[in-house]
């Protein structure tokens, strides 16, 4: 199989990283608009969170642009239903 530059690829990450972010939509819509946060983990949220930033970094030290905005956009999205788990209480 031929090697392919990381600009040819950047459409698989691209491709990746909108339906992964894409997908905490509408978690974080049902979240806010029903102002209950009782089945999410804290836990669980805050590792996650933790990891999308240092994928986010790890982007930044790749210089993969598909990498840090989605890992970005998605962090906020997550950082958002940490806040609203410990808000709803």
């Amino acid at each position: 199989m031929e090697h392919l530059s990381p600009d040819k690829l950047d459409w698989l990450g691209t491709a990746a990283g909108s339906l992964t972010t894409i997908a905490f939509v509408p978690q974080v819509w049902k979240t806010w608009k029903s102002r209950s946060a009782a089945d999410l983990s804290l836990g669980m949220w805050t590792l996650f969170s933790t990891g999308v930033a240092l994928w986010t970094a790890y982007g930044v030290m790749l210089g993969a642009t598909p990498i840090i905005w989605f890992n970005a956009i998605t962090l906020v999205l997550a950082l958002s239903l940490l806040v609203f788990k410990l808000v709803y209480r």
